[in-house]
């Protein structure tokens, strides 16, 4: 796409490429009902209901008890992030994606685990504490009174994902700019502006890095019914950005990249512009169209107006593991791995009431194989027995044919979340996993390579039954042993999000 298409395209799209206007009067309520989910949720009596709590202040470095001793490959720092500012001035978020982002770093070195964690210093976040009170719309909640954003990254919470880039940790979102964040103190050093005609553009949570480290990204700009691709550069620097227009376009939150496609599957979670200019939450616009399939976008990665839409039967996803392709007599095929379900409980329903500290349990998600056949343009999928979320692969298997994925799994009917870790192989379906025991609630874990050796996984979790987050390490290839080593923080922190390792 030319850059002059491109700007009048950006243009277009307003200052606000997530948001639409609100258009609701000062002092209503959230459609989701009531104003009273933080007495809901201080009554509560769930012991899991810590890991959404609220910080009241940034972490300062502080050493955990180390059990057994982490690995060489292990020594370096792994960066975290999530929604940790829930609640304030006495009003509740109503959804989880909503809280104001932390990021923690746990710096490794053997028998030294030392953890800080610190609120990312974003226009909202600093505007509201100045204020006391919250002053704008989020994902999920409208709170009373509050005021229209002037952009898209006033509203920003930074609390998604992480990219270590440079030197620097980039703190993710879905709707707006990535905000640079100091690696060695955690500072938040302002918005990263790819190109100035790009500020404020969404720049989503999940970008993908190929081994040679070239990095991929898109953004989601719903009101305008566009999808902005980014291409950056090794060594930082903006290669090429542009927007494509989708049609009826969806939440996507992931996608995957090959060797020559970027691939995004688009569950039929609709974005309404009539229902957000009647009020709603951002979410609330969302409408679920099953009749439209889960439709499967492949893009060039060369030419980006080279684009196929295929289709898949009608699911849910957040989060997509890795995707491969191969050549064969039958056409070029994409064989993709992501975590599918039946419909959108988790994203309207369960990840709400754990805002009341209620666990309303919904369809439980499968790690998902499908297959893009680009020649016949068909595709097909297989789901596989285990239960699964926050999918990981071998990094340097980015894009390339994989065959292990690392996720959480084991769903508790009283438990949020899950309680165990796996790693699966995706072509025979066969899964190793630890649990963590009754009182567990299961974070992300990351795949660590080390050299030629089958590598390791790291990860938290949240231990409500003593209140403590540990952050564990296993030996890939023994999952089921147990961790080898264990650091346990002398308190618990929200249960977060997304995480990257790097290596000291």
């Amino acid at each position: 796409m030319e850059r002059r298409e491109l700007l009048r395209l950006l243009a277009s799209a307003g200052a606000l490429p997530l948001f639409a206007p609100l258009a609701r009067a000062a002092g209503t309520a959230d459609a989701t009902g009531g104003d009273n989910w933080q007495a809901q949720f201080e009554a509560a009596s769930a012991p899991w209901k810590t890991g959404f709590a609220t910080p009241a202040n940034d972490l300062p470095l502080t050493r955990a008890t180390v059990r057994g001793r982490f690995p060489d490959a292990v020594a370096g720092t792994l960066f975290r992030v999530g929604p940790a500012g829930h609640d304030m001035g006495g009003e509740r978020y109503h959804h989880w994606f909503d809280g104001d982002g932390m990021v923690h770093r746990f710096v490794i070195d053997g028998a030294d685990v030392r953890h800080q964690g610190r609120y990312v210093a974003t226009p909202k976040r600093v505007a509201e504490v100045r204020a006391g009170h919250r002053l704008y719309e989020t994902f999920g909640t409208m709170p009373p009174g509050g005021e229209s954003p002037t952009s898209a990254d006033s509203i920003n919470v930074a609390n998604t994902s992480v990219l270590p880039l440079q030197g620097e940790v980039l703190a993710l979102w879905e709707g707006g700019s990535a905000t640079r964040i100091d690696a060695r103190t955690l500072d938040t050093l302002g918005v990263k502006t790819w190109r100035a005609d790009l500020a404020g553009m969404p720049f989503s949570a999940h970008p993908k890095v190929d081994p040679d480290g070239t990095a991929w990204n898109f953004g989601v700009s719903s009101g305008q019914g566009l999808l902005a691709l980014y291409e950056i550069a090794p060594e930082g620097t903006l290669r090429r950005a542009a927007v494509v227009p989708v049609a009826d376009m969806p939440m996507v939150h992931d996608f995957a990249v090959t060797e020559r496609h970027l691939v995004f599957l688009m569950p039929p979670l609709v974005y309404d512009n009539k229902r957000k200019e009647a009020g709603s939450t951002f979410l609330d616009a969302h409408v679920w169209r099953p009749e439209l399939g889960m439709r499967a976008l492949v893009v060039d990665k060369h030419d980006w107006e080279r684009r196929q839409m295929l289709e898949l039967p009608a699911g849910f996803l957040f989060h997509v593991g890795n995707a491969w392709e191969e050549d064969t007599p039958r056409g070029t095929l994409i064989h993709v791995d992501y975590v599918r379900s039946d419909n959108t409980d988790s994203v309207f329903i369960s990840n709400r009431e754990v805002m009341r500290a209620r666990r309303v349990r919904g369809a439980d998600p499968h790690l998902t194989v499908a297959t893009l056949n680009l020649g016949t343009g068909k595709a097909t999928q297989v789901a596989l027995a285990q239960e699964a979320e926050f999918p990981r692969i071998d990094p340097r298997r980015v894009g390339l044919r994989h065959r292990q994925v690392v996720h959480a799994t084991q769903i508790r009917p009283d438990l949020p979340g899950f309680g165990a870790v796996a790693r699966t192989d995706v072509e025979t379906g066969r899964s190793q996993r630890f649990s963590y025991g009754a009182q567990a609630i299961v974070e992300e874990h990351v795949f660590v390579p080390d050299g030629k050796k089958p590598g390791w996984v790291l990860g938290t979790a949240f231990d409500f039954g003593r209140q403590k987050t540990v952050l564990s390490c296993f030996a890939a290839d023994h999952l089921a042993a147990g961790p080898v080593a264990q650091a346990t923080l002398p308190y618990a922190l929200p249960l977060g999000l997304h995480g990257a390792f790097v290596p000291a």
